[in-house]
């Protein structure tokens, strides 16, 4: 009984570093645009920390001594590094600096739905999920439809289904049904 209780311990501790760790890697590989929110933590240097800060229009935040950085289009990883060699050139000896993104920017969508507008991302949203935020499909919708203008490759795909996932700065429509 001992050993089942060690071993179902054990599996499920490796299941959940696992998927720590496949969450870990989608939050690095995601590239960090206008309105995103993020934080940056420079260990023991709380004056240079910074607790939610929206990158700006023009894809820039501004850091305590170092200015303004461009971090458009980055990962949290890269602007770990330039921040870091930012302040290694004379600011910091060995600065430890920690990124995070706290909020992402918000999807959109229009058309055939009760609330049409913008919505913050959550993860792992999709569209039938978008679609209820938005108050669902009006009485006129075509509930085949559905189209999607993606920000991160900025090409136009028709037709998608309601399982298909949604990415921050996307935009949805709804059609009209014909019938």
């Amino acid at each position: 009984m001992k050993l089942t209780k060690l071993i179902f311990t054990l599996w499920m501790s490796i299941i959940t570093v696992l998927s720590f760790n496949t969450l870990a890697e989608n939050t690095n590989n995601y590239k960090v645009s206008t309105d995103d929110e993020i934080s940056i933590i420079v260990f023991n240097e709380p004056d240079l920390s910074i607790n939610k800060t929206k990158i700006s229009a023009n894809g820039t935040i501004s850091m305590p001594l170092i200015g303004q950085i461009d971090v458009k289009g980055l990962s949290v990883i890269e602007i770990e590094k330039i921040i870091t060699s930012l302040l290694l050139d004379g600011y910091l000896k060995k600065p430890d600096v920690s990124v995070s993104i706290t909020e992402y920017r918000p999807f959109y969508i229009n058309g055939e739905v009760k609330r049409p507008g913008s919505y913050p991302y959550r993860k792992d949203l999709t569209i039938e999920k978008a679609i209820t935020l938005a108050g669902g499909f009006t009485n006129r919708a075509s509930k085949s439809a559905i189209s999607l203008i993606s920000e991160v490759d900025k090409r136009f795909v028709k037709s998608v289904s309601l399982k298909d996932t949604v990415n921050p700065g996307d935009v949805i429509t709804i059609s009209e049904s014909f019938f």
